[in-house]
C-alpha cells in the first residue's frame, strides 16, 4: 500500500516563502511520477506542477518562475519550494503519485494515491 504525508503548510504574507514536503511510503517511489494538486474553496482541484521518474518538472502557468519541484529518492521525497506566493495561491495543497507512469500527467485522474492535504494561506 502507498502512502503519502505532505508537511509544510501554514500562512505566511504575500511575497512570502513556504517549502512542502511530501513523504512516500510503500513500493517504488523512484519509479513514480509525482505531482502537486491545489483546491481552493469552491474550485476544482488544479495541477499545480509535476516531477517524472526521470526528474523532468511540468508547471502550470501561474506558478511558473515561482514555484520549484524537486525529488529526493533516497528519502522517498518530493518537496515543492513556493516563492513569490501570492493570494491566489491560497488553497489546499495535495501531494500525488502515478505509480503506473512515469512522466507527470496534468490530469487528476492519472493519480491513484493522494496524501490528506496541507493548507496554505496567503495573506494581502
Amino acid at each position: 500500500q502507498v502512502q503519502l504525508v505532505e508537511s509544510g503548510g501554514g500562512t505566511v504574507q504575500a511575497g512570502g516563502s513556504l517549502k512542502l514536503a511530501c513523504v512516500v511510503s510503500g513500493g517504488t517511489f523512484s519509479n513514480y511520477a509525482m505531482a502537486w494538486f491545489r483546491q481552493a474553496p469552491g474550485k476544482e482541484r488544479e495541477f499545480v506542477g509535476g516531477i517524472s521518474s526521470r526528474s523532468n518538472t511540468y508547471y502550470v502557468t501561474s506558478v511558473r518562475g515561482r514555484f520549484t519541484i524537486s525529488r529526493d529518492n533516497a528519502k522517498n521525497m518530493v518537496n515543492l519550494q513556493m516563492n513569490s506566493l501570492k493570494p491566489e495561491d491560497t488553497a489546499v495543497y495535495y501531494c500525488a503519485a502515478d505509480v503506473e507512469g512515469f512522466r507527470a500527467s496534468r490530469n487528476v485522474y492519472e493519480y491513484e494515491y493522494w496524501g490528506p492535504g496541507t493548507q496554505v494561506t496567503v495573506s494581502s
